[in-house]
């Protein structure tokens, strides 16, 4: 299951994992899905998958990740759904501490999201729920990636 994510979305990954054919990609399932009669059983499908692969809004230096969300879609599978999470993260997105994590994300990707909803969808977004990950408890069930280039917001 590919998330949300403009840093999927502009590096390809996500077209690569739901367009290939090479993977069981649940996103168009989910499009395919009539969201009035099928709701519970799609929120369902989108919470629990064997991969979720997306990016997060901040990383601190001692390891928090924060992922912010208007609708709280993704942040199920990451929390505990997913068996594996796998998270593109842009260098820059590596903040000193959870003040600056929540500054980066109100001051900085939140106004750039926003902007983007707008187009994209003609509505606002919101910062209506943020995931912290602080430890995961399940050996090798998250995998950070860091790329050393701006990966847009």
């Amino acid at each position: 299951m590919t998330m949300s994510s403009v840093t999927l979305d502009s590096s390809g990954i996500s077209s690569e994992i739901n367009n290939s054919k090479k993977f069981n990609a649940i996103r168009d399932k989910l499009y395919s899905m009539d969201r009035n009669q099928q709701k519970i059983e799609m929120n369902r499908l989108g919470a629990a998958h064997e991969y979720a692969v997306g990016s997060a809004h901040a990383v601190t230096e001692d390891g928090m990740v924060l992922i912010a969300s208007n609708s709280g879609s993704q942040l199920p599978a990451y929390a505990y759904g997913a068996g594996k999470v796998i998270w593109i993260v842009g260098a820059q997105k590596i903040v000193k501490n959870l003040d600056e994590a929540f500054k980066r994300i109100y001051e900085y990707t939140f106004p750039l999201e926003d902007a983007r909803a707008k187009k994209a969808y003609g509505m606002n977004s919101n910062v209506s729920k943020i995931l912290i990950v602080n430890k995961e408890i399940q050996p090798e069930r998250i995998i950070l990636i860091f790329v050393d280039e701006v990966l847009w917001f």
